[in-house]
């Protein structure tokens, strides 16, 4: 489904807007849907973990803690996400292998690119709620982000008419 971010914040004036320090790096111009939350510091192994599940419906919203130092998401990562139905990722953090996940049916939300991996050390928190961008998010809420931004809600949203 196609979502317009500014067409959700008319119909729904009650949704957060996260400060706008996102670039849209995916093959999805906009996604949207649940919020499974990750909490991270230059150490993806959660993502990794979280990537291999199924992902229908859901969004991986991921606090990196704004780290520039490393890429919290590569192309393998995001072709087992998309291989598993995630619907997209919104990372408080870098990613890298732009051009393979521009090509991918991924949304993918984050600061920056970094060419770096990370460390692999089985650190990070799943299902905890991140404070970034101006809000705090909770696992259970839902995203919508495209070109415009991203937006955060209580509850699911649909299109206005």
């Amino acid at each position: 489904m196609e979502y317009i971010t500014p067409d959700l914040c008319d119909e729904y004036p009650e949704v957060q807007v996260l400060e706008p320090i996102f670039n849209n790096f995916g093959g999805r111009s906009s996604f949207g849907g649940e919020v499974v939350t990750v909490k991270c510091f230059e150490d993806n192994s959660v993502v990794k973990e979280q990537v291999a599940q199924p992902g229908k419906g859901k969004v991986m919203v991921v606090d990196g803690g704004g780290s520039m130092r490393a890429a919290l998401l590569g192309d393998m990562l995001a072709e087992k996400a998309v291989a598993n139905g995630w619907e997209g990722l919104v990372i408080f953090g870098c990613i890298r292998d732009v051009d393979a996940i521009m090509e991918l049916d991924l949304g993918v939300q984050a600061l920056n690119t970094h060419p770096r991996k990370t460390d692999k050390r089985g650190l990070g928190d799943l299902n905890v709620d991140v404070t970034f961008a101006g809000v705090t998010i909770k696992p259970g809420m839902f995203v919508y982000a495209d070109n415009n931004g991203v937006i955060l809600s209580e509850k699911e949203l649909s299109m206005p008419e």
